[in-house]
C-alpha cells in the first residue's frame, strides 16, 4: 500500500514538498549531521525515497547508497545516489558488511519497524553505527493537533500503536500515504530487541519537538 501511494506522489514529493523543506525547518538535517558524524565508508539509507538527504551524508564524507520499495521514488533518487529496489524488512545486503545505516523520516512508512531494526542489526558490522531520524512519537501522529505550533494538543491515541491517515494538515504526506505509529517505549524497545546499543539522542523543531533522532551501535 505505501509503495503504490509513494509511486503516485513521487513527482509532487520531489518538486513541491521538498521545496518547502529547503531551509530545514524542523531540524532533520541538523539532527542527521549531529548523530551520524563523519566517515569515509559506505552508508546505507533505508527508505531513501528520492535521495533528498544523500547530499548531507556525502557532505560528512560517507558514500551514500539507498534502498526503497517505491520505483517512482527511486526514479527520482538515481541522480543523487546509487540505489536498489528492496524491502527494508529484507535488505538485499550481506550480514555484517555495512559501516553505517541511516533511516531518515521513514520509520512511519514501515508497518513493521521492529523487523526493520532487526535487519539493521544484521547488516551492520560490529561497532557499526545506525542513525534513526523520524517524526517525534510523542508529539506527531493522528493523535496530535499541530495546527497551533505554540500549543500542540495531544489527544487519546498516543499509547495505541496503529496506522492512520489522520493528519492536522493537507499540505503534508500523512494525509496522502498514512503513517504507522509507535509510542516512545515501543520504539526504543525495538532498538534493544534488535541487539543495538543506544548511544545518543537529539530533537528538532520548536517550540514543541517535531523530530526525534537516535544513534545506536551494533
Amino acid at each position: 500500500m505505501a509503495t503504490a501511494a509513494y509511486d503516485e506522489i513521487a513527482d509532487w514529493y520531489d518538486e513541491e514538498f521538498l521545496a518547502s523543506q529547503l531551509d530545514d525547518p524542523i531540524g532533520v538535517e541538523r539532527v542527521l549531521r549531529e548523530l551520524l558524524g563523519t566517515g569515509d565508508e559506505s552508508c546505507l539509507e533505508i527508505g531513501c525515497g528520492t535521495g533528498a538527504k544523500a547530499g548531507v551524508v556525502r557532505g560528512l564524507g560517507w558514500r551514500p547508497v539507498g534502498v526503497d520499495l517505491s520505483r517512482g521514488m527511486l526514479g527520482r533518487a538515481r541522480g543523487r545516489l546509487p540505489v536498489a529496489l528492496g524491502d527494508a524488512g529484507r535488505l538485499p545486503v550481506r550480514g555484517g558488511s555495512v559501516a553505517a545505516v541511516v533511516a531518515v523520516m521513514a520509520h512511519t512508512d514501515m508497518p513493521d519497524y521492529p523487523a526493520v531494526l532487526r535487519e539493521v542489526g544484521r547488516v551492520l558490522r560490529p561497532g557499526g553505527v545506525f542513525v534513526h531520524v523520524g517524526v517525534h512519537p510523542c508529539f506527531c501522529g493522528g493523535f496530535a493537533d499541530r495546527s497551533d505550533a505554540d500549543a500542540v494538543v495531544v489527544r487519546p491515541g498516543y499509547l495505541d500503536s496503529h496506522w492512520t491517515m489522520d493528519s492536522w494538515t493537507d499540505q503534508g504526506i500523512r494525509d496522502k500515504v498514512g503513517a504507522s505509529h509507535w509510542a516512545l517505549p515501543s520504539l526504543l524497545h525495538g532498538f534493544l530487541d534488535a541487539g543495538l546499543t543506544l548511544e545518543r539522542f537529539a530533537e528538532g523543531g520548536a517550540p514543541t519537538p517535531t523530530v526525534l533522532g537516535v544513534r545506536a551501535r551494533a
